[in-house]
């Protein structure tokens, strides 16, 4: 026989409308600071490693670690008090030094990965890289934002979509250009960090 759900099972979560630490221009700007100082951090990992790369190049039990404390930054700053936040930060940041300190202790590479550029007709360039990966380092590395990216997997998926053009090489009639990305790498992604983070996903 199903076992019924219990009043407490059905009872729905609810959330403020403003988180408390923004309850006066006092406490935000004192927990704006704090979520500043971990953008900081994040960015300048983001700019060594890459954008979503970072978390990629460690194993995977620092990885989880990592993306709790995520999950924590998060929830804190849509639902918590302004210790919340500080606490939080604070170990967001450490995290994101910690997952430095391990890519760079497995000697993972982060030079500026190889790229071939073209102009077009028009005057506008184009860089080439070989995939998403080296893409990522790329966007956060170059100063130049004029430059349109592309991997050699996207341009393949261009060479199949317009046969036409280049007949004499490609021979996939009726092919046509799809959306292309790199696969998703980010748990978090969607999630609204409101729940305790081992409470049972609602869905």
């Amino acid at each position: 026989m199903a076992r019924s759900k219990s009043k407490d099972e059905h009872k729905e979560i609810t959330y403020p409308a403003i988180p408390p630490w923004q309850r006066s221009p006092g406490l935000f700007i004192a927990g704006q600071e704090e979520v500043t100082e971990v953008d900081l951090v994040a960015h300048e990992m983001e700019r060594k490693w890459g954008v979503d790369r970072l978390r990629l190049l460690v194993d995977k039990d620092l990885r989880e670690k990592f993306d709790r404390q995520r999950y924590l930054f998060s929830q804190a700053i849509w639902c918590g008090e302004l210790e919340d936040v500080r606490l939080q930060s604070r170990r967001m940041a450490k995290a994101w030094q910690a997952l430095d300190r391990a890519a760079m202790e497995a000697g993972k590479g982060q030079a500026a990965p190889e790229v071939w550029e073209v102009a077009l007709s028009n005057g506008r360039a184009v860089a080439i890289l070989r995939d998403w990966q080296d893409a990522a380092v790329f966007e956060a590395q170059r100063s130049d934002r004029s430059a349109q990216v592309y991997t050699l997997e996207e341009i393949a998926r261009l060479i199949e979509g317009f046969p036409e053009v280049i007949r004499a090489k490609a021979m996939f009639a009726g092919s046509e250009v799809t959306r292309t990305k790199g696969p998703e790498r980010d748990p978090l992604r969607g999630i609204e960090a409101f729940a305790p983070i081992d409470d049972e996903i609602p869905f």
